[in-house]
């Protein structure tokens, strides 16, 4: 299939699949007329990527994870690349916590149930 219908069948746009090409995480065969040629595995492997994206995992990682989910996989590579899937999701939950506290922060600040160091019951700001 060509990379309109690529698009079309994934949702992701033209400019993707060819980022997405240029990163080496799809591949595609070239037509005589120079127009990229997909296989129906595509539509699965973008939808896969597309998925990864949004976990919050970079290019590079994605890459190696790609043949691990092949028919055979390579020994050995998958069991270590879970090592860092499972290090990016757990810095993902170390973000995800500074957030929370720093939110809570905030909200303390504007209920005026907390004062900002060094204002020594101040009001912040008067409304």
């Amino acid at each position: 299939m060509r990379i309109g219908e690529l698009s079309s069948a994934t949702g992701a746009s033209t400019r993707s699949l060819r980022y997405y090409e240029g990163q080496g995480l799809l591949s595609s065969d070239r037509r005589s007329n120079g127009y990229r040629d997909y296989g129906e595995e595509a539509v699965r492997q973008v939808a896969f990527i597309q998925d990864l994206y949004r976990a919050g995992l970079p290019s590079q990682i994605i890459r190696d994870i790609l043949p691990c989910t092949a028919p055979t996989p390579p020994e050995g590579e998958c069991t270590q690349l879970l090592a860092r899937v499972r290090q990016v999701r757990d810095e993902l939950a170390r973000q995800e916590q500074q957030i929370t506290q720093r939110r809570e922060m905030l909200d303390r600040y504007l209920s005026g149930t907390a004062t900002p160091a060094g204002l020594d019951g101040q009001p912040v700001c008067s409304a």
